[in-house]
């Protein structure tokens, strides 16, 4: 009887003691907490934000004791990010400039690569628009300018309205590198004055949604049943090829890409372990899932 009763006092004084504490004594233990676990600050590419946040989600689940921070911005604002330090790892869907390596190299570090997913830009217009097929060239001369009009490439006599990402953005990068210059190195053509310019790709896929005189571009992830995508070929001659993880894997479809994570030097403890995972086959059901294209075979 003794034993009980002394169990039952002890459970009371911890109630009472407990009752007792501060604010600021139960702040500071769940700051203290906090404090021990690994923080990943990822951000940059738009393109990736869905994905990476998916990632970032199941991660956590899987390991309580790493929190993630994702954002957007662009490649170009997590490039800055991390040149400056104050983000772990940058997302991107353009590899790094030389000019961003030699900025990071004057900060004390060398810029780590890593092929995180495959993607394709998709070319998009109103589902009203009756064009199903344009050649890379053709889309290079829409986007420069040098053709106005939806009636000379088999559409209907409407003026064309063009939709881009803004320049911080990878995809605009790679869409003006590979598409409007047609990979060719030499080339300085840039986007045409009258394009307008976008901040997301959710943006884009609702004014072509919106609008029937309008093209676009958008990662293949982001494409919508809202709005059509445009079969392309290489060439006036050459097959026409719609995007699909299939055809971004046997190499078919003409404007298909890699995706990067980078990082501040080589990467050591939870970041390494984030990454690890991700490149691992645990990470690819979710990359599927989002209309990506896995970069390694499960």
């Amino acid at each position: 009887m003794r034993q009980k009763l002394s169990v039952v006092f002890m459970l009371l004084l911890s109630i009472i003691l407990f009752a007792c504490q501060s604010p600021d004594q139960a702040s500071s233990e769940q700051a203290n907490s906090d404090s021990k676990k690994a923080y990943i600050e990822n951000k940059g590419s738009d393109t990736l934000v869905n994905l990476a946040l998916a990632w970032a989600e199941e991660y956590q689940l899987l390991n309580p004791g790493v929190q993630i921070s994702v954002t957007g911005g662009g490649s170009g604002t997590g490039f800055a990010a991390l040149i400056n330090g104050t983000i772990s790892i940058a997302n991107a869907s353009r590899q790094i400039k030389p000019e961003e390596i030699e900025a990071a190299n004057e900060n004390g570090f060398e810029p780590i690569e890593f092929i995180v997913a495959d993607d394709a830009i998709a070319v998009i217009v109103n589902p009203e628009n009756p064009v199903d097929n344009l050649s890379l060239e053709q889309v290079s001369k829409i986007y420069k300018g040098e053709i106005s009009n939806w009636l000379e490439v088999g559409g209907e006599d409407r003026p064309i309205v063009k939709l881009s990402r803004e320049t911080n953005s990878g995809t605009h990068v790679y869409f003006l590198e590979t598409v409007i210059r047609l990979g060719d190195k030499e080339d300085r053509s840039i986007f045409s004055a009258d394009t307008l310019l976008l901040p997301s790709s959710e943006g884009i896929i609702v004014e072509v949604r919106d609008n029937p005189n309008a093209i676009g571009y958008d990662g293949l992830g982001y494409v919508t049943e809202n709005v059509k995508m445009v079969a392309l070929s290489q060439g006036a001659n050459d097959e026409y090829i719609l995007p699909s993880a299939a055809t971004v894997i046997s190499g078919n479809y003409p404007i298909s890409r890699h995706l990067f994570m980078y990082t501040h030097g080589e990467p050591k403890g939870a970041e390494l372990a984030y990454l690890e995972w991700i490149l691992s086959s645990g990470a690819q059901e979710i990359i599927t899932e989002l209309g990506f294209v896995p970069v390694i075979s499960n």
